[in-house]
């Protein structure tokens, strides 16, 4: 239960692998004070936040219809028994579906696109717009371009 006295919010940090994963690594101490669970798509990667919550869930993108159905039912099923208070994601889709999903559930919703996307905003980015309360590009001819906020090259 949360009161002004403990301010400690649950977090849900959702990364796909590589880049998108090293890049919610770096935002980690950003989360020190709170409960954090974590998602990506590598069992290997659980290792970086232990002793923390980590799911791992299916690899897929919009080629791949039937692994996002997957991903997403997956994604459903984390976000019920995580109870997130703030979604955040780096990107790709299991991202999206999880601030989606979190948006449902009522949580505080942070995009922050993919340092490497220098010259438009990922697939990802652009869909999940209108459901990120926070929406965020590292680049400003990006920012200026899209719409998204930029609030300098954070990672």
């Amino acid at each position: 239960m949360k009161t002004q006295n403990n301010p400690r919010k649950t977090i849900l940090a959702v990364a796909s692998g590589g880049g998108h994963w090293l890049q919610m690594m770096r935002l980690k101490p950003a989360f020190a004070d709170h409960r954090v669970a974590y998602v990506s798509v590598n069992r290997e990667t659980g290792a970086d936040v232990a002793p923390a919550p980590y799911f791992i869930v299916r690899d897929a993108n919009r080629w791949n219809k039937l692994g996002l159905l997957k991903q997403v039912a997956k994604m459903a099923w984390i976000v019920l028994r995580v109870r997130p208070d703030v979604v955040i994601s780096t990107g790709a889709a299991p991202g999206y579906f999880a601030l989606r999903l979190g948006k449902l559930w009522g949580a505080r919703t942070i995009w922050l696109d993919s340092i490497a996307n220098a010259e438009q905003l990922s697939l990802s980015g652009q869909l999940v717009r209108r459901h990120a309360d926070l929406w965020l590009t590292q680049w400003p001819e990006v920012a200026a371009a899209s719409g998204a906020g930029y609030e300098g090259r954070l990672l």
